[in-house]
């Protein structure tokens, strides 16, 4: 091995090296785990994102079939295009070595791996393309692992792969615009294709506006052949098609799962306004110009360091770089720009979709950008004269002159010290962009590298700061208590059925713990879920539903077999580890089969199968009411083959009510009560004494939540709170002649008691019709994730198998070996229709598109491998 192959070696692995250890660093810094008490978890990467890792592993490691289908998804959803926005990275392989409790440190260290390989990557193709080469690499590749836009989203994991895939998708770019071989920009892009989509389609747009910057720098007239141009635009896009083909088998299943979920909320109307004035943009030019509020809505993470940004802007002047290329990169700039605050172009970058979250994904391509025009600038030999120094100068002093009168009062991610510091850095690249290189050209290289990574450093450091993370205790002593008890209740009971809880740390525990529930949160959630969940009285939203408000007819229909409870109020040593968010008191009745250290194991003996024998009255029901009680009674009357009308639940009136500081009404539901004296609190006290020990259940609208406090008997209710329709509560059970007392009390001026009412679970007509339901459950003699096989003996009055399986066209039945068209109930569920008597029932679920996509991938990979060998034999 030469010398000079050692040395490069050494410089690429520098690049991957000097942002893994700037970062971990600061890992350590902040003591996240496995380097202290901390962890990286915040925001979706703790809310959601270690749950799907979660999942990931326990599928690989046990059940494969669940990454096509997993009843962990909510009430049971499609996984594969699910997965691929989330979890077909092959660096989370990683995640395999780690156990659940102790998944934060895995993430730390893939994090770490991510920052490293992003430096790798644009270190190497900087040296391939001889753009920079020696240790001066690192002036560009360690601001581009520390971009703005990966410390700003470091949290969403699953997109941070397209930093080091797109330098390797534009060298490939660039190889096949000179001619060379197509294949590595179509082997990467397939790559990135199949990696994360959504990242991969941004990409996609960006290598078009590369390609015609490329053309226009680098090809030497503008009398380029007509018949070159059409033979490369060609190349280009018959490379680009063969890495759709070659990803087909990812790209079609999950094109198909978004036209059911997340591809239903695309916006139709575009419009060509401004999202806010454009000069809040230049607050992005100071480093660490991030905090929390920035992640919900603001403006993009851009920040490269000054070096790179002077260097950017002195492209534009650059005279030895040709007149077309640096117009062409002048519009390519412009329109970049207008990408991040006019809404039309906003919504073209997101697939038609506003970010829920983490605004302008796009703007790593920004950086990315700003970064090649600066190598292509900054080159050894380069150096500005004093009338460059002083406009530069001019410039951005004047843009940092703004942000300190105008801007730095109003935004709370910036100071007055950021500004100082962005200016101290800018002062020092432009002096040293005026200092000569050949008199000592590896202390002026020293001194360039330390200036870029000093700034990003400090920027990443600033920006990382104003985050707060879940501690390690907080994840993993949850984590640890949750595992236990569901693997306590799978060595009691191997079957199919679902399994509620009364605690929660996220809405993706069932993933975590890997148990059938009816919680989940995630981007491709269809939506018949949710609102089928909310109609029955269950928090949701357009992303998410949780079962934290059952009544005992919901879990019976829904199949909720067993509940975890927590003990000891869910503290241990003095700290809360499994935080309640259900009300619960009919529990009590149930019976408890097992117990943890934290948790009590009951079984619901109401509970209904997946599937069980009903009448196709079901199918006729439409959801014509608002009271989410009214409507749980008419399904499950339906379903037993009685009268709708013949209601479970009986409206029941307050025995007492007390008006503190707000006027009195005869009425509760729907008055709208104010407070007399604004300095004094007022409340609502309502107050009932059960007549019998059924269940009575309370039913809140969204709009008290966010103004009122309620209490049960002097107790904080325990509600999860985030919900947009009416929920129910079950404040009573097993308490007759007891006092029961409600308390609301004001937060806000007004209270609108929106739905607030009180019902009565009528014990004897429920108990009726789960004996008529129960008459006839499929039996199961085996299932996996995405396959059911049973027997079945309708009764008479029976013409239905109704399954709480939500419909979806990937479902094939049969029923005694015939193939049977399943039909869709309450808009949500798999209905079989099916005739009296016994039959044998088999169901399994393939991912519509997967076979015809899987075909295509493999009709692609065997054309290029025989395209390939014809090539080499004719050579």
């Amino acid at each position: 091995m030469t010398h000079t192959v050692r040395q490069r070696r050494l410089v690429l692995l520098i690049s991957f090296l000097l942002p893994v250890l700037i970062m971990g660093g600061y890992f350590v810094y902040r003591g996240m785990a496995p380097f202290g008490s901390s962890t990286v978890l915040t925001v979706d990467l703790g809310q959601q994102y270690v749950d799907f890792f979660a999942y990931l592993r326990s599928s690989l490691l046990h059940h494969p079939s669940s990454l096509l289908y997993s009843f962990s998804k909510g009430l049971g959803g499609e996984m594969w295009g699910t997965n691929a926005y989330y979890l077909w990275s092959p660096l989370n392989l990683l995640l395999l070595f780690f156990p659940a409790q102790h998944l934060a440190s895995g993430i730390a260290i893939l994090t770490l791996l991510k920052y490293g390989l992003a430096g790798l990557a644009m270190a190497w193709v900087l040296d391939r393309e001889k753009i920079q080469q020696g240790p001066r690499i690192w002036i560009f590749s360690t601001p581009y692992a520390l971009m703005g836009w990966m410390v700003a989203n470091q949290f969403n994991l699953l997109w941070l792969d397209v930093l080091f895939l797109l330098p390797l998708i534009i060298y490939g770019e660039r190889k096949l615009l000179s001619g060379r071989s197509p294949w590595t920009y179509t082997l990467w892009l397939a790559v990135a294709l199949i990696d994360n989509y959504y990242m991969a389609w941004m990409v996609a747009i960006f290598t078009i506006l590369f390609g015609i910057w490329t053309i226009a720098s680098e090809k030497t007239t503008w009398q380029w052949q007509w018949h070159a141009a059409g033979y490369t635009l060609g190349r280009y896009l018959g490379s680009s098609l063969l890495a759709g083909a070659i990803s087909a088998f990812v790209l079609l299943p999950t094109a198909y799962a978004l036209t059911q979920s997340k591809g239903t909320y695309t916006t139709t109307s575009w419009n060509w306004k401004l999202e806010y004035n454009p000069l809040k943009m230049l607050a992005k030019l100071v480093p660490g110009s991030f905090n929390f509020n920035q992640m919900p809505s603001g403006q993009p993470n851009i920040y490269v360091g000054m070096l790179i940004m002077l260097g950017a802007v002195l492209y534009f002047f650059n005279r030895r770089e040709k007149i077309a290329g640096r117009l062409t990169a002048g519009l390519i700039t412009l329109f970049l720009l207008a990408s991040f605050c006019i809404e039309a172009l906003d919504l073209f970058w997101h697939a038609g979709q506003f970010p829920v979250w983490y605004p302008y994904r796009f703007s790593y391509l920004f950086s990315f950008w700003c970064i090649w025009l600066a190598a292509r600038t900054l080159q050894p030999g380069f150096r500005i004269k004093w009338p460059t120094a002083l406009g530069l100068a001019v410039l951005v002093g004047s843009i940092f002159a703004y942000l300190m009168l105008k801007q730095v009062s109003h935004l709370s991610y910036i100071n007055r010290n950021q500004l100082l510091i962005g200016l101290g850095f800018a002062a020092i690249a432009i002096l040293a962009l005026l200092i000569p290189r050949y008199g000592n050209s590896r202390l002026y290289d020293l001194l360039l590298i330390m200036l870029a990574v000093c700034d990003v450093s400090t920027s990443a450091f600033t920006a990382l700061n104003n985050i707060s993370y879940v501690s390690q205790a907080e994840f993993g002593n949850y984590t640890k208590e949750l595992d236990k008890a569901v693997t306590k209740l799978k060595s009691l009971d191997s079957g199919l059925y679902r399994t509620g809880k009364t605690f929660m740390r996220t809405k993706d525990d069932p993933f975590q713990a890997d148990f059938n529930s009816g919680d989940h949160f995630g981007s491709t959630l269809e939506p018949a879920q949710p609102a089928f969940m909310g109609a029955i009285g269950q928090p949701d939203g357009d992303g998410f539903i949780t079962y934290t408000d059952g009544t005992q007819v919901t879990d019976s229909l829904l199949g909720f077999k067993y509940f975890l409870q927590e003990r000891h109020n869910g503290k241990q040593n003095g700290s809360t580890v499994l935080p309640s968010t259900s009300l619960r008191p009919d529990l009590k009745q149930q019976k408890t089969i097992a117990q943890t250290s934290m948790v009590n194991i009951k079984s619901n003996q109401a509970a209904l199968p997946i599937a069980f024998g009903a009448s196709s009255q079901v199918l006729n029901l439409t959801h014509n009411t608002l009271d989410p009680l009214a409507y749980q009674s008419q399904i499950f009357q339906s379903l037993a083959g009685r009268g709708v009308n013949q209601l479970l639940f009986q409206v029941q009136n307050f025995n007492h009510v007390t008006f503190g500081n707000v006027q009195s009404a005869v009425q509760i539901t729907g008055t709208t009560f104010k407070k007399r004296n604004l300095l004094t609190p007022a409340s609502i006290e309502l107050e009932f004494t059960p007549t019998t020990n059924n269940s009575y259940y309370l039913t809140l609208g969204a709009n008290v939540k966010n103004n009122a406090t309620i209490t049960i008997n002097g107790k904080a209710l325990t509600q999860y709170d985030t919900y947009r329709n009416t929920v129910t509560v079950n404040v009573a059970n097993h308490a007759k002649g007891k006092t029961i007392k409600i308390v609301f009390s004001l937060k806000n001026s007004t209270l609108w008691m929106q739905n607030v009412s009180l019902y009565m679970l009528n014990q004897k007509a429920f108990n009726a019709s789960l004996k008529t339901l129960k008459q006839s459950p499929l039996k199961v003699s085996s299932y996996a994730a995405n396959r059911i096989s049973g027997t079945v003996n309708l009764k008479a009055g029976q013409d239905l198998l109704m399954t709480t399986i939500p419909y979806d066209q990937g479902w094939h039945v049969k029923v005694d070996g015939k193939t049977v068209t399943p039909k869709k109930a309450l808009s949500t569920f798999m209905a079989i229709p099916m005739s009296t008597g016994k039959h044998k029932v088999s169901m399994y679920y393939i991912p519509p598109y997967l076979i015809l996509g899987t075909t295509i991938s493999l009709l692609a990979i065997s054309g290029s491998i025989w395209w390939l060998k014809k090539g080499r034999q004719k050579r």
